[in-house]
């Protein structure tokens, strides 16, 4: 985790500020779409430099919008001459600092003054107990189909939910989702509905797409149709997390065993990455695909909580044999039971109707890890942190 960004598409003058920037900590990008993707996996931000290069509508506009989502994070922008048109527009965006590049020890006292300043403001939103939370997302992965993914989804919502947590359960599967009928919801309100809104969702428009379960779990749920489904894109998916997160303690994600530029961009922002395997060939297979996408994607190896379900079943494979197949150790072992197949039949969720059950009570130790690692901020040097002694 980085709280300070530096995009600069210029490779020449990313390399000048990078080994700098990158020692203390920082992360260079090198596009906003790069920054658009990184923001929202990253809320605790507080400092954005936009390089030279970056186009100043899209500085400008960006800036706009962080001023009202995530009014912590402040913006340095850097430009090769400062022209005077320019200055009353970077202001009335939200810009906190405009340098010329040419001017190197202005950079770093902007960056000083702004991280200074986002720092006061964190600290006294937080005294006030007005800022807004962030959402963990929790995405719950299977490459085949059958490993009993939306089961665990599903649960590992309401189990969150039944501990006084704010939890929103998304439905990714949008050609053939199964929340609504694993929860006996009616498919009135889905991620389709919001299809009209794409580009500028906010709260109001989030909470008219979604469904309440019960206290503390609302759900959004799968199009009712494949066809409506598709029209659903990535860039959606990322604005819909984004809406959502300041709203809710935890998001989990249903998906489909298919890895989909939707699935991709759920995981991309994910706080915890849920694989599932069950003891069989076919799936130990799609388990060790799947951790090797994880690897080439750099999705970090302590935030995968691999869960063994159906673990009890005798079919000649160990819990350690399929450990040591898969390459990933288990975070919690899912017994089978036929009871999940009632529960399923019927509607209810078993962590919900049973929960002193051998199934609810694995999915309530995952529910804990989930919840119960220490997320907040480490203190690291600032950029150029020379400024400070």
């Amino acid at each position: 985790m980085s709280l300070y960004v530096y995009v600069e598409p210029d490779d020449e003058r990313r390399a000048h500020w990078g080994d700098d920037f990158r020692s203390i900590g920082g992360t260079m990008l090198k596009s906003m779409s790069e920054l658009e993707t990184y923001l929202p996996r990253y809320p605790e931000t507080l400092l954005v430099v936009l390089g030279a290069e970056v186009d100043l509508e899209e500085a400008l506009m960006f800036t706009a919008y962080q001023r009202l989502q995530r009014p912590v994070i402040g913006v340095v922008l850097v430009r090769r001459v400062i022209e005077a048109d320019a200055v009353m527009r970077c202001l009335q965006s939200g810009i906190r600092e405009l340098v010329a590049e040419q001017d190197e020890e202005g950079i770093r006292a902007a960056t000083v003054r702004s991280v200074d300043l986002s720092k006061a403001l964190s600290t006294s939103m937080r005294g006030a107990g007005d800022a807004a939370p962030f959402a963990r997302v929790i995405t719950v992965f299977a490459g085949k189909g059958g490993c009993g993914r939306s089961v665990v989804a599903v649960n590992l919502a309401v189990a969150l939910a039944g501990a006084g947590r704010r939890v929103l359960l998304m439905d990714l599967d949008l050609q053939f989702g199964d929340v609504a009928i694993m929860m006996k919801l009616s498919p009135e309100r889905s991620i389709a509905g919001g299809l009209p809104m794409a580009g500028r969702l906010d709260e109001p428009g989030l909470r008219s797409i979604v469904t309440n379960y019960r206290t503390g779990l609302d759900t959004l749920l799968a199009p009712a149709s494949p066809a409506e489904g598709e029209q659903v894109r990535r860039e959606f998916v990322v604005e819909l997390l984004d809406v959502a997160r300041p709203l809710y303690d935890f998001i989990v994600v249903d998906t489909p065993s298919v890895v989909t530029d939707q699935v991709l961009a759920a995981l991309d922002m994910s706080d915890w990455f849920v694989p599932i395997v069950t003891p069989d060939l076919p799936t130990l297979k799609s388990v060790r695909l799947t951790s090797e996408m994880f690897d080439l994607l750099d999705y970090p190896k302590d935030k995968r909580l691999l869960v063994f379900n159906r673990a009890n079943t005798q079919v000649g494979l160990s819990p350690a044999e399929v450990e040591l197949a898969v390459g990933m150790p288990f975070a919690v072992q899912v017994p089978s039971s036929r009871d999940v197949i009632v529960s399923v039949n019927q509607g209810e969720p078993i962590a919900m109707t049973d929960p002193l059950h051998p199934v609810s009570r694995a999915i309530r130790e995952l529910a804990d890890r989930c919840a119960g690692v220490d997320t907040t901020p480490q203190e690291r040097r600032s950029f150029l942190s020379r400024l400070f002694k």
